[in-house]
C-alpha cells in the first residue's frame, strides 16, 4: 500500500462536473464502434487493440466543443473502452460453439439470446468482482499500471499546451508513424530466425518475406523483437525487472522447450499435434509445437501462478472483502465527503452478485437441461470467476490490458469446468456446450475486470469518483453485450457467402476459439493431453520454490508470442540504460523525477499512437481498402534502424531535459 497520501490531479475539494449525459452517450457510441472493430481484428488475427487510447483522444476532441471537464472526458473514455473487453471475451469463446458444432447455426434466431446472455452475465460479474477489491489493487505500489498512466497523461496533457503535452503528443505522432510505416512495408516489423541444432556452422536465417525453408531435421526457431512502439513503451513504463521476468518465459519456451522437442523428436512431433498442424516448413512446425504443447504447459504454470498471486495478496484481499462484508452488516456505507472515496455500496454489490448468480443458473440450465448441473456450473463460475478476475486485474496492473493473457485465463477456467463436468458424468455435445458456456462467462468477466481496474487507476490518478465509474461501466457492459453479437454474425455469414465455412475458415480463423473448442472436446471426450498441463503445474511450483518474484508473469511470457515479450524486454532495457546514465551523471532526486516523468510521457505517447493507428488499420481492413506499400520485400534491418532511433529518443531525451539540480521535483507520473 502507498506510504504517502495520494494527491489526485483534480483536488478532492474542487467541485467539477464529472457525470453528464453527453459524456455517457459519447462513451457508449465509442464502446460499440471500437468493440466491433476489435471483434473483426480478433477473429482475423487473434489480437485486439486497446480501446482506451482512441476513446481518450476522441472523447477529448468532441467534449472540448461543449467545454467538457477532464473528469467528463475520463468518464467518456471509461465507457468507450469497455466494448473492446466485451469483444475480446466474445471472440475468444463464442465461435468455439460453432467450431465444436455445439451450435449448428450462428444467426439471430439460434444465437443472439444465448450469446448476449453469456456476455451480459460475464460482463456484469467482472464489474462486480473488481468492485470488491478495487481499493486494495489500485493503491498497490507494486503494480505500475503502465497503460493507466499513459491514459491519464493523455487527459492531463490535453488540459494545457505545456511542455508535458508537447512530449506526449509528439510521441503519439511518432508511435503512429512508426506503426504505419511498418504496416505499409517500409520496413519489416517482425523477423523469424531458424537455426539448425547441432550444426550451428550451417545455420540458416529467415528474415521478413524471405521464405528460404529448411528441409532437414533438428531445427529451432526464434523471433526478433517486434518493432512496435506500443510494446517498447509498455516495457519502458513497467521497467527492467518486470520486463525481464516476462521475457524469461519466452526464453524458456523458445530457447529450451521448443528446440529440445524438435531436436529429439523431429518429424515424429506431428504425431502429437492435431491433423494438419505443423504441415509445411519448420517455422510452421515450431509454431504448432508452441501452440499445442508449450501453451498448455504455460496454462498449467498460470494456474499455479494465479494461486500464488492470490496467496501473496491474501491479507489485502481479505481486508478488502472483510470491509465490504462489515459494511453490508452495518446496513450500508458511511457518507464520505471525499468524492475519490465514494464507491458503490457493498450492499448493492453483493445484491447484484446474487441476482447475477441466479441468472447464471438459468443460463446454464438452458445448456445442460439439468438443474443441479446448472447450479454446480454456476458455483464453479462464481468461485473461479472471482479468482481469475482478480488475477486479470493484477496482470493489467503489471503489463497493461493490451498484453493481458485473457485467453490463457479462460483456458484455465475451461480446464476446471471441464474436469468438474466430466466427474459429474456430463458428456457429449451438451457437456461441451456447458464447458464452453462456463469458459465464455469467465472470459468476458476476466477481460472486463482487467479493463475496469485499469479505468479505476486512471480515475484514481485524475481524481474521479469510483462510484460513478462503476455505474457507467455497468451501463456500457449492458449496451455492448446487447449489440456485440451482430458484428460477429455479420463476419461469420459473410465468410459463408464467399464460399468459406465461417468461424474456423482460413479467412476467419478465430484462433483462440479454435483452441477452446479443441480442448473442450478433448477433455469431455477423454482425449486431453493432461501431462502437459501437469508439467506446467510442477514447473510453476518449481519457480515458487526457487523464489521467482512472479511465476505468473514467467508463465505469461511462455504464453505470449516471443516477439511481443522480446519487444517489452527491449523497452525495459531502454529504461535501465536511461536510469543508469542519470545515476552516472550524478542527477539528484529532482532531476531523476523530471527525467522519469518525461520518459513516461514519451512511452505513453508511443503506446497511444500505435493504439490509434491500429484502429485505423482495422477500419481499412473492414472496408477492404488496401493501404499503399513501399516495397514488396521489406527488410527487418531497416526496422532495427527505426528501433535504434526509438532507443535514442527514450534514453537521451529524458536525460537532456532533466533540468537544473536546484529546480523542484515535479509530481510523479507513476501515481
Amino acid at each position: 500500500m502507498s506510504k504517502a497520501k495520494h494527491v489526485p490531479y483534480v483536488p478532492v475539494d474542487r467541485k467539477m462536473t464529472e457525470f453528464s449525459y453527453m459524456a455517457v452517450f459519447l462513451g457508449l457510441i465509442m464502446s460499440i464502434v471500437l468493440g466491433a472493430a476489435n471483434a473483426y481484428l480478433g477473429l482475423k488475427a487473434g489480437i485486439t487493440i486497446a480501446a482506451t487510447y482512441p476513446a481518450a483522444v476522441i472523447g477529448m476532441a468532441l467534449l472540448r466543443f461543449k467545454k467538457g471537464t477532464i473528469l467528463e472526458e475520463n468518464l467518456a473514455r471509461t465507457a468507450g473502452s469497455i466494448g473492446e473487453s466485451i469483444a475480446a471475451g466474445a471472440i475468444f469463446t463464442l465461435p468455439a460453439f460453432v467450431i465444436a458444432k455445439a451450435w449448428p447455426q450462428f444467426d439471430v434466431e439460434h444465437g443472439y439470446l444465448k450469446s448476449t446472455a453469456l456476455m451480459l452475465v460475464g460482463g456484469v460479474l467482472g464489474v462486480l468482482f473488481v468492485s470488491l477489491v478495487r481499493r486494495v489493487m489500485v493503491e498497490d505500489d507494486d503494480l505500475p499500471f503502465p497503460e493507466s498512466v499513459a491514459a491519464a497523461e493523455i487527459h492531463k496533457a490535453g488540459q494545457s499546451a505545456s511542455q508535458a503535452a508537447k512530449f506526449l503528443f509528439i510521441n503519439m505522432l511518432t508511435g503512429a508513424g512508426v506503426y504505419m510505416l511498418g504496416v505499409m512495408k517500409l520496413f519489416e516489423p517482425d523477423a523469424n530466425f531458424s537455426f539448425r541444432i547441432g550444426e550451428l556452422g550451417r545455420s540458416v536465417i529467415k528474415l521478413g518475406s524471405d521464405q528460404r525453408a529448411l528441409n532437414v531435421g533438428g531445427v529451432t526457431m526464434a523471433a526478433a523483437p517486434s518493432i512496435s512502439p506500443a510494446y517498447i513503451g509498455v516495457g519502458y513504463i513497467i521497467g527492467p525487472r518486470l520486463a525481464a521476468l516476462n521475457f524469461s518465459g519466452g526464453v524458456l519456451a523458445w530457447g529450451f522447450l521448443i528446440p529440445a522437442l524438435i531436436y529429439f523428436l523431429g518429424e515424429d512431433l506431428r504425431k502429437f499435434l492435431p491433423a494438419g498442424a505443423g504441415d509445411g516448413n519448420w517455422q510452421g512446425l515450431a509454431a504448432s509445437v508452441w501452440r499445442y504443447i508449450v501453451r498448455p504447459m504455460a496454462v498449467g504454470g498460470m494456474l499455479v501462478g494465479a494461486a500464488n498471486t492470490l496467496w501473496k495478496m491474501r491479507k489485502n484481499l481479505s481486508a478488502g472483502i472483510g470491509r465490504a462484508i462489515t459494511e453490508l452488516k452495518s446496513g450500508g456505507d458511511e457518507p464520505l465527503a471525499d468524492r475519490t472515496e465514494q464507491y458503490m455500496s457493498s450492499k448493492s454489490v453483493f445484491a447484484l452478485i446474487g441476482l447475477t448468480f441466479l441468472a447464471m443458473i438459468a443460463v446454464y440450465y438452458y445448456f445442460a437441461n439439468v438443474l443441479w448441473v446448472a447450479i454446480v456450473a454456476a458455483v464453479v463460475m462464481l468461485v473461479t470467476g472471482f479468482f481469475f478476475a482478480t488475477v486479470s486485474g493484477s496482470l493489467t496492473g503489471m503489463i497493461g490490458s493490451s498484453n493481458n493473457p485473457v485467453s490463457g485465463l479462460t483456458l484455465s477456467t475451461l480446464l476446471i469446468a471441464a474436469l468438474l463436468m466430466v466427474s459429474l458424468g456430463v458428456g457429449g455435445a451438451s457437456g461441451v456446450a456447458v464447458v464452453l458456456a462456463v469458459a465464455a462467462v469467465g472470459c468476458v468477466s476476466a477481460a472486463v475486470a482487467g479493463e475496469l481496474l485499469q479505468d479505476f487507476k486512471v480515475g484514481y490518478i485524475l481524481g474521479g469518483t469510483p462510484k460513478t465509474i462503476q455505474l457507467v461501466e455497468l451501463v456500457s457492459v449492458v449496451v455492448s453485450s446487447l449489440v456485440m453479437f451482430f458484428p460477429l454474425m455479420a463476419l461469420h455469414q459473410a465468410n459463408i457467402k464467399q464460399g468459406g465455412i465461417g468461424f474456423g475458415d482460413p479467412a476467419l480463423p478465430a484462433p483462440q476459439s479454435g483452441l477452446m473448442a479443441l480442448i473442450a472436446e478433448g477433455i469431455v471426450g477423454g482425449d486431453m493431453a493432461w501431462p502437459l498441463v501437469i508439467m506446467g503445474v510442477f514447473m510453476g511450483l518449481g519457480m515458487i520454490m526457487m523464489q521467482v518474484k512472479s511465476p505468473m508473469l514467467v508463465s505469461v511470457g511462455m504464453y505470449l508470442p516471443f516477439a511481443t515479450t522480446f519487444a517489452i524486454f527491449v523497452g525495459g532495457v531502454f529504461r535501465w540504460i536511461s536510469d543508469s546514465l542519470a545515476a552516472k551523471k550524478g542527477h539528484n532526486e529532482a532531476q531523476k523525477a523530471r527525467s522519469e516523468n518525461i520518459g513516461i510521457l514519451i512511452a505513453s505517447g508511443m503506446i497511444a499512437g500505435e493504439g490509434l493507428m491500429g484502429l485505423v488499420v482495422a477500419g481499412f481492413a473492414l472496408l477492404e481498402w488496401k493501404l499503399p506499400e513501399f516495397m514488396q520485400h521489406p527488410s527487418y534491418f531497416v526496422g532495427l534502424g527505426v528501433l535504434a532511433l526509438m532507443a535514442v529518443n527514450l534514453v537521451m531525451t529524458p536525460i537532456k531535459n532533466a533540468g537544473h539540480p536546484d529546480e523542484p521535483a515535479p509530481p510523479s507520473a507513476m501515481m
